[in-house]
């Protein structure tokens, strides 16, 4: 259905989100139709039926505290309606608002909107109720999102949809989750949907800076200011002004750091060491943790005003053991990278290789998969990757190794041996160790601090 001739119902306790979408829609669509109070959703739509229905998620009468939009989207389905329903969220709530799309909603927006992105929306939202095709949030949707992230698993989908919900929002967004689930895979796919795609993604692992370099690679310096400071250099503040700013590793920064930080997002300008005069600086901050959001709640470890400037939406990345349907999706992929890599384009994955990776628990994540497949495409001969080229992170299967000798069962303590085995291995390569056990340079680096070695 043409927009022209939709009508179209507006129901939020907000006034001048009622005034701004009716004014919007007044010359776009044929009827515009505003009402405060839901309760009069009944008496509406038994007199007259519309095309598209714009609800707002929550109201202040409270009907199912947070989660009044999914309570009357259901009353609407009952009431037999068969117009498309576009949800209005605010950033708090957009797991709610995904959670609506299975319940049968449209799509969904998110204030501030933009408004040529709203009546976007709206015009999508009514050719699929023409087409009679659900959305992508019900697990039917594409199996990759920005360049390289994949999924196609249920919670993998959600994610993908807030992506491009989020991303032409100017909000910060927090990542959280485990090592190796590809955070960094995330930030590079909301920048490559953001309306700064076209300008400079700068990635910063903040986690391995020491206090001396902090200031120096985020905010530059000039000529002089220290002692190896031979020149002027801009720092990555001003790098990726116009862009996207990834600071990576955020939850381990000192408090001190995190003081310099905060005073840069709130004045929106930086000052190079050295140096006098403020530079204005204009990013969309995206930031990345391992550490658990509880954790970081700490004060003592984390301060809070800080967390509440980095954290307008959050992004939780579920460990590859929770998404265990993208493990054969993932593992085909980086198959074919291998395969091109080192010359072997006719490789084959057998069944008892598939069956092998399907049942493992992979703590280690998707890095951990990517580099088992590197190495069962090296190791493999013939024309097919066999169960036995599948070799995991030694780190875990010391872990997992059970004996009848008499020795220390701690997990620390078989870390901490088996990291110093892997690093004899390679006569002291830290890199070459890393890759080996699965891990990042800056996580190794970090259990070595961890156990003095």
């Amino acid at each position: 259905m043409n927009l022209k001739n939709a009508s179209v119902l507006i129901i939020d306790d907000d006034l001048d989100v009622l005034t701004a979408v009716r004014l919007l829609l007044k010359t776009e669509s044929k009827e515009v139709v505003t009402e405060k109070n839901p309760e009069n959703i009944r008496n509406l739509l038994s007199k007259q039926s519309f095309d598209l229905i714009l609800l707002d998620m929550n109201f202040n009468s409270s009907i199912n505290t947070g989660n009044e939009g999914l309570f009357w989207l259901r009353k609407i389905k009952e009431l037999g309606s068969a117009a498309a329903v576009i949800m209005i969220t605010a950033y708090g709530d957009i797991d709610l608002a995904v959670r609506s799309l299975k319940e049968g909603a449209a799509d969904f927006v998110v204030k501030p909107w933009h408004n040529e992105r709203l009546i976007e929306t709206i015009k999508e939202a009514l050719r699929k109720k023409d087409a009679g095709k659900t959305s992508a949030a019900n697990g039917k949707g594409d199996k990759i999102i920005g360049s390289e992230l994949l999924g196609e698993s249920e919670i993998m989908q959600d994610i993908f949809y807030k992506i491009e919900k989020i991303a032409p929002t100017e909000a910060n967004i927090l990542i959280l989750g485990e090592n190796g689930t590809g955070k960094d895979l995330i930030a590079k796919a909301i920048h490559q949907h953001s309306i700064r795609t076209k300008n400079a993604f700068v990635k910063v692992d903040v986690g391995a800076l020491t206090d001396s370099l902090f200031e120096s690679e985020l905010f530059g310096h000039k000529k002089g200011a220290f002692t190896d400071a031979r020149e002027d250099r801009i720092g990555r503040f001003e790098s990726a002004s116009g862009g996207t700013l990834f600071l990576d590793e955020i939850g381990n920064i000192s408090l001190r750091q995190q003081a310099k930080l905060l005073t840069a997002l709130q004045n929106r300008q930086i000052t190079r060491l050295g140096a006098n005069d403020a530079v204005p600086v204009d990013i969309r901050l995206i930031c990345a943790t391992n550490v658990p959001l509880s954790e970081l709640a700490n004060e003592t470890r984390f301060r809070k005003d800080l967390i509440y400037r980095i954290n307008t939406v959050e992004i939780t990345v579920p460990p590859l053991r929770k998404r265990a349907d993208d493990i054969v999706l993932l593992a085909k992929h980086f198959i074919k990278i291998y395969t091109a890599k080192y010359m072997k384009p006719n490789l084959e994955v057998s069944a008892g290789a598939i069956e092998k990776l399907k049942s493992y628990h992979f703590p280690g994540n998707v890095r951990e998969l990517q580099y088992t497949i590197e190495r069962a495409v090296i190791m493999a001969e013939g024309d097919d990757l066999q169960a036995k080229d599948l070799l995991f992170s030694p780190i875990e299967a010391a872990s997992s190794e059970v004996n009848d000798e008499k020795e220390d069962y701690k997990l620390s303590t078989m870390e901490r041996n088996t990291i110093l085995k892997v690093i004899e291995k390679h006569n002291g390569n830290i890199s070459k160790a890393a890759k080996e056990l699965g891990l990042t340079r800056t996580a190794l680096y970090r259990r070595l601090n961890k156990y003095d070695i």
